[in-house]
């Protein structure tokens, strides 16, 4: 960027703070484009009158330069945008009538009267519609006015101080009328121009908050199931709900700690992230709600959602392959780790604990059935209670069942998942 338009830049962009609103922000933009625009035109049209025609005083075209320049040095310092617009307005209203009278008449001035229309037209841009009616009123009031001193003066046109030749004045009324009219265009045009960039502005401001808002969303999801994220999102009433049925599994890794005593944290993190992105995967892929993982255990549930109604055969087909997997892919797992998985259904209470770093979880003694049938369970094997048993029997076959002691339960009939029926498999009962 060269240096003209970096100071041009840099001028355009003076007064205005980060706090404006897009509006006040055009406003003020182009208020000093105009300024500029006035500032510049007033000396040209001086140099030319004085090169074509008579040779009338200079010193009101000098002091509307020191009175603009002056003003906008003065809102720089004070940064008073309110005064300085009225200021800059009334000099651009004022100052072309007080030229046309110290000329002469309307016809000797070459309508200069007319760049008082600026003003109205700049209230519209600096100021709005609504406020303008006041600006352009004074500019009608003042053209009548001097209008009707043009008319009732007339016979002592001869006395006038000056007498501007016919072809001077012919061609500094289309000069006067070429400059309004290029100024009012160039302002639009410019206004336009930082229309579209602010509006752009805030399309660049409105899609980095939709990243900001959908990255939201994904961290959201990845912590609470999507009704949940919804209601959350919604309201700050607690949620609490409760479930007649549904089936709960964790899957716990044999001999964790023990294998986790020789390695790195960093080992330790890369090994269980590796085996539950996997498992992440699964859950979705089966349509299940991840609850959360415990240490070294990994919870799961079916029923929560309505993606499918077969939740506890999704959760023995995810259990199923959850074993398969660290039993095969040694890339997953690497230190030949084994699993004990367990599924119980029945009642629970499900809901978010906490405001803040809030989490999903579940309660109840299905919740309490599944964890200890899990604990009890043998490495490799899905054991699942009577309750999920009757809900998976027609559709997966089984090991005769068992009887097992659990810590704060007693005894109770357990059942080892085999796999899917086949036409000629049989389950045990």
């Amino acid at each position: 960027m060269s240096v003209g338009a970096t100071f041009l830049d840099r001028l355009r962009n003076a007064g205005i703070s980060p706090t404006d609103s897009e509006t006040l922000r055009l406003q003020k933009s182009l208020l000093f484009f105009a300024t500029g625009l006035i500032s510049l035109a007033s000396m040209v049209w001086l140099s030319i009158y004085w090169q074509l025609g008579p040779r009338f005083s200079s010193n009101l075209p000098f002091a509307l330069q020191l009175l603009l320049v002056g003003n906008l040095l003065v809102y720089l310092k004070t940064l008073n945008f309110n005064v300085f617009r009225l200021l800059q307005l009334s000099l651009f209203l004022f100052t072309p009538f007080v030229a046309q009278w110290s000329i002469g008449s309307f016809i000797t001035a070459s309508g200069i009267s007319l760049w008082a229309l600026l003003a109205p037209i700049g209230a519209v841009l600096f100021i709005g519609p609504r406020e303008s009616g006041a600006w352009f009123f004074a500019y009608v009031v003042l053209t009548t006015l001097s209008g009707a001193f043009d008319y009732y003066l007339a016979d002592s046109s001869s006395n006038l101080p000056q007498q501007v030749p016919p072809a001077t004045t012919a061609f500094f009324f289309a000069l006067n009328f070429t400059a309004v009219s290029t100024i009012v265009y160039l302002l639009l045009r410019y206004s336009d121009s930082e229309k579209h960039r602010a509006q752009k502005r805030l399309q660049e401001a409105h899609g980095l908050l939709q990243v900001e808002q959908q990255r939201s969303e994904r961290l959201l999801l990845n912590i609470l199931p999507a009704p949940i994220a919804e209601r959350l999102k919604n309201g700050d009433e607690p949620i609490a709900d409760g479930f007649a049925e549904v089936s709960v599994m964790f899957a716990d890794i044999v001999n964790f700690t023990r294998v986790a005593e020789g390695l790195t944290p960093q080992q330790v993190f890369a090994m269980l992230n590796k085996i539950f992105s996997c498992f992440d995967e699964l859950a979705e892929k089966y349509g299940l709600e991840k609850i959360k993982t415990i240490g070294d255990a990994y919870m799961v549930a079916g029923g929560l959602n309505d993606a499918r109604n077969d939740y506890s055969g999704a959760l023995a087909e995810m259990a199923l392959e959850m074993c398969r997997l660290l039993d095969q892919d040694f890339n997953i797992n690497e230190m030949r780790l084994e699993l004990r998985i367990g599924i119980g259904s029945g009642p629970v209470v499900a809901g978010v604990v906490g405001k803040k770093k809030f989490i999903y979880d579940l309660w109840g003694d299905t919740v309490n059935v599944a964890s200890r049938v899990t604990s009890e369970g043998v490495p490799g094997v899905v054991q699942v209670d009577d309750r999920t048993y009757q809900r998976l029997c027609d559709q997966f076959a089984f090991r005769e069942a068992q009887t097992i002691h659990l810590k704060g339960k007693g005894n109770m009939v357990v059942h080892r998942l085999i796999g899917r029926r086949t036409g000629g498999a049989a389950g045990s009962g």
